[in-house]
C-alpha cells in the first residue's frame, strides 16, 4: 500500500488485498446528506465488525484495514435520509454489496449476496488471446451451465461449471466443429426475481446483474472466491484450444429492479448517480429495458463503473470481447443531451477495450439502432435472421435476401465499417432453436407460468405435424430446412453466429423464451442419435467451407467491380443464368464471388488467387440446372449441397452447368484462373 495513502487509496475502488493490508474504497453520496459509510466484515461465527470510512470531496469513502484474509464476507452500510422525492434511499440497516466486488457468495437473503475478499493470484503461464480476425470468426453462443449439464464424458461434479466447459472433450468438440469463439450468456453474478422464485423457477439466462466484476458462483465449485480462478482457468484452456471468449454483458439495468424493490448496492449508495428517472415522476425510474430500471451512462459514476468493469475482464480475466445486451440503451442520454453517446465514444478511444471484439444488440424497448454504432463495433443483425427465415419458410423476395447476403450495406455502409460489422444469425438464445423453427408452428412457453403469453412472435412452420414426428417425410423436410437456414447464414458476408446446439438439432420443446428454465428444456441433450451426428457433420462441413474460401469472408462491401481474377467481385443471376427479377422472380438466387488474393505466391512469384465461389439457392418446387455466368470456360465443382445429410455432393464430373435440387443450396467452385 503506498505510504501516501495511510487511510487507503481512494483511486482504487473495491476491497482489494495487498499482502497483510486491504484497501477499501467505495463511491457514495451519503456525505452530501450528512451521512456516513462503514465497511462491514462478517466472520463465520456471525459476528459483524464495522470499520468507519473516511471520505474525499469526490464522494469516495476509503480505508486501509489490516488483518483480513481471502474468503471473508463483507459489505457496506450507508447512513443518511430516505427521501424518495429527492431520489435518496440510505438505510444503515441494509448491508449493501460492493459494486466492485470480485466475488459474491451464493448465500444470503433471496435478493441479496455477500461480497467476498479474493486472492487474485493465478498462473496464466504463456496464455495468449487468439485474436482471430473478426471477418474470420465463427461465434458459438452458449450457456456455461446448460452446455455440459448432461454430457456423459464430462466429470459429473464438473457438469454445468466453468471447469466443465474447459473439459478436454468439450474443447475437442468445439475445435472439430470449427467455431472460433464461444459467446457466453451472462456470467456476471446475478439474482432471480421474486416472481420466479414464487413459481419455483430461476433466472437461468442471468440477465439480472448484481456484480459487474464477479463471475457467477453458480458455475463454480465454491462461492468464497473459487469462481474467480476457475473462470480464469476456463479462459486459459479455451485460449490454448484456439478459442476466444466473448461475454454477454448487461450494463443497461441491474438486479435492483423497480424503485419499490430492496436496495442491494447502487441504490443504497448513490441512487441518483446511477439510475435514470421518469422525467414526470422523480420517485420512479425510467424503464426502457422492461426490467424496472435503467442505468444512466450519462453520469460519470456509471460510466466509470462500466468501463472499469470492461477493463477488468480484459486485463485480469483475459476475455476477448463483449456482446452488449440492449445496447440501444447505452445510446440514450435523456437527462444530459450534451453527453450523448459518451459511452460509445469512450470505448472507441480506450486503449484496452478497443482492442477486443465489441458487439451490440442494437435496440431496446424504445429504440431500434441497427447501423448507428461507431467504428470498431459489430451489431447483431436481426434483418439477416428475419430475411433468411422468411425466404425459406414464407418466400421473401430475393432482392431482400441478396442485400443480406452482400453484407447489409444498407445498414453499415457509410459508417466506416465493412460487412464484418454484421453479426449474422438465424437463431439466438432469445427465441426458438433452429430445430424448433421447423417443428413447432406456435410457441409453447406454458412452463414459464405466464399462460404462454410471453416470448416473441416468430415465423415458424411444422410441416404438417406439431412437435416431434416419426413420419420420415416430415423429418426429411425439417432436416433439409435446417440445413438451408444455417447454410444461408454461413454464406452471407459478415460474421456468422451459431446458437449452441443447433448443430445437433437441439430442442427447447417449442419454448421460445426459456430464460427461466434451468432444466432439460434448456440443457443440451448429448444423447448420440443419427440425426444429431448427421447435422453436426453437415455444419462442420459448412463452417470448413467458409474457412477455406476467403471470398466468403470479405472485409469490404461488394461493389460489382472487377476483382483479382478480372471478373466482377459479385455476379448475381436467376435460374436462367441472367440478371434476376429482384421483386417478382421465382425464389431462386445465384451468385458468384470472385476469388480473393490469398497473400501467397506461386513458384514464379505471382500472386495466388482463391477460387471463385458460386452459391445457388433454390427454394422452388423443382430442380434447376443453370449455366453459371461469367466463367463459361471454367467448369464448376460442387463443394457442398444441403440436399444430402452430410453436405457431400453426389459423385459427378465437373461441368459448366450446376444442378440444384428443389428446396436446396449448392455451393460450387471454379478452377483457379
Amino acid at each position: 500500500m503506498p505510504s501516501s495513502y495511510p487511510l487507503g487509496d481512494p483511486t482504487r475502488l473495491g476491497a482489494r488485498l495487498h499482502g497483510a493490508a486491504t484497501n477499501v474504497a467505495v463511491y457514495s453520496t451519503a456525505g452530501d446528506y450528512g451521512g456516513s459509510v462503514s465497511f462491514c466484515v462478517l466472520d463465520d461465527d456471525g459476528t459483524e465488525r464495522r470499520f468507519p470510512l473516511s471520505t474525499t470531496p469526490a464522494g469516495i469513502w476509503h480505508a486501509r484495514i489490516d488483518g483480513l484474509s481471502p474468503g471473508l464476507r463483507y459489505g457496506f452500510r450507508a447512513s443518511g435520509p430516505t427521501d424518495p422525492a429527492r431520489r435518496i434511499y440510505f438505510n444503515p440497516a441494509t448491508l449493501l454489496v460492493d459494486p466492485y466486488a470480485l466475488a459474491l457468495t451464493g448465500t444470503g437473503t433471496p435478493r441479496g449476496r455477500y461480497s467476498v475478499l479474493v486472492d487474485t493470484t493465478f498462473d496464466w503461464g504463456n496464455d495468449h488471446p487468439p485474436r482471430t480476425r473478426l471477418a474470420d470468426s465463427v461465434i458459438y453462443e452458449t450457456h456455461v451451465r446448460g452446455f455440459t449439464m448432461t454430457h456423459p464424458d464430462v466429470e459429473p461434479k464438473l457438469r454445468g461449471t466453468y471447469a466443465g466447459l474447459a473439459s478436454p472433450v468439450i474443447l475437442d468438440y468445439l475445435s472439430r466443429l470449427g467455431v472460433t469463439a464461444v459467446q457466453l450468456l451472462p456470467v456476471h453474478e446475478s439474482l432471480t426475481e421474486q416472481r420466479l422464485l414464487d413459481r419455483n423457477l430461476t433466472n437461468y439466462w442471468g440477465y439480472s446483474t448484481i456484480g459487474y466484476f464477479s463471475p457467477n458462483s453458480r458455475y463454480a465449485t465454491g462461492s468464497r472466491g473459487q469462481q474467480v480462478n476457475e473462470f480464469k482457468a476456463m479462459v486459459k484452456a479455451l485460449h490454448a484450444a484456439g478459442l476466444e471468449v466473448i461475454l454477454d454483458v448487461v450494463y443497461n439495468h441491474t438486479a435492483e429492479g423497480p424503485i419499490d424493490q430492496p436496495a442491494l448496492a447502487w441504490r443504497g449508495l448513490a441512487n441518483d448517480a446511477y439510475y435514470r428517472f421518469d422525467p414526470n415522476n422523480p420517485t420512479r425510474y425510467a424503464d426502457t429495458t422492461g426490467t424496472g430500471n435503467s442505468l444512466n451512462p450519462g453520469r460519470l459514476q456509471t460510466l466509470q463503473t462500466i468501463t472499469d468493469s470492461l477493463r477488468y475482464w480484459v486485463t485480469e480475466m483475459h476475455v476477448d470481447g463483449f456482446r452488449f445486451d440492449l445496447a440501444g440503451e447505452l445510446l440514450r442520454q435523456h437527462d444530459n443531451p450534451d453527453r450523448a453517446a459518451a459511452f460509445v465514444d469512450l470505448l472507441y478511444q480506450d486503449p484496452i477495450i478497443n482492442k477486443v471484439k465489441i458487439i451490440a444488440e442494437p435496440w431496446d424497448i424504445g429504440s431500434y439502432d441497427l447501423g448507428y454504432f461507431a467504428p470498431g463495433w459489430s451489431e447483431w443483425n436481426d434483418r439477416v435472421r428475419n430475411t433468411i427465415r422468411s425466404f425459406w419458410l414464407t418466400n421473401t423476395p430475393i432482392g431482400e435476401l441478396a442485400t443480406r447476403i452482400a453484407g447489409s450495406s444498407d445498414a453499415f455502409q457509410g459508417t466506416h465499417r465493412g460487412p464484418d460489422a454484421s453479426i449474422n444469425y438465424v437463431a439466438s438464445h432469445d427465441g426458438r432453436t433452429v430445430n424448433d423453427l421447423v417443428t413447432f408452428a406456435v410457441k409453447h412457453n406454458e412452463a414459464n407460468g405466464d399462460h404462454n403469453t410471453d416470448g416473441p412472435d416468430e415465423t415458424a412452420v411444422n410441416y404438417g405435424s406439431e412437435g416431434p414426428s416419426v413420419d420420415a417425410a416430415v423429418e426429411a423436410l425439417r432436416t433439409r430446412a435446417i440445413r438451408n437456414l444455417l447454410t444461408t447464414a454461413l454464406v452471407c458476408q459478415g460474421v456468422p453466429m451459431l446458437l449452441g446446439g443447433d448443430e445437433r438439432r437441439r430442442t427447447q420443446q417449442g419454448n421460445n423464451n426459456a430464460y427461466c428454465q434451468d432444466n432439460p428444456i434448456s440443457w443440451y441433450d448429448w444423447t448420440p442419435t443419427p440425426a444429431a451426428s448427421a447435422m453436426t457433420a453437415f455444419v462442420t462441413a459448412a463452417i470448413a467451407l467458409r474457412r477455406n474460401h476467403p471470398a466468403l469472408r470479405r472485409i469490404t462491401f461488394l461493389t460489382g467491380v472487377p476483382g483479382p481474377t478480372g471478373h466482377l467481385d459479385i455476379t448475381w443471376f436467376g435460374p436462367d443464368g441472367q440478371t434476376p427479377n429482384w421483386d417478382n422472380g421465382p425464389p431462386f438466387l445465384g451468385f458468384v464471388l470472385a476469388g480473393d488474393l490469398t497473400g501467397r505466391v506461386d513458384a514464379d512469384g505471382a500472386a495466388l488467387v482463391d477460387r471463385d465461389v458460386a452459391v445457388l439457392i433454390n427454394n422452388t418446387p423443382g430442380d434447376v440446372t443453370v449455366t453459371v455466368p461469367g466463367r463459361p470456360d471454367a467448369p464448376y465443382t460442387t463443394l457442398l449441397t444441403t440436399a444430402t445429410d452430410t453436405g457431400s455432393p453426389p459423385a459427378a464430373a465437373p461441368s459448366g452447368t450446376v444442378s440444384v435440387p428443389a428446396q436446396a443450396i449448392v455451393v460450387a467452385t471454379a478452377a483457379r484462373a
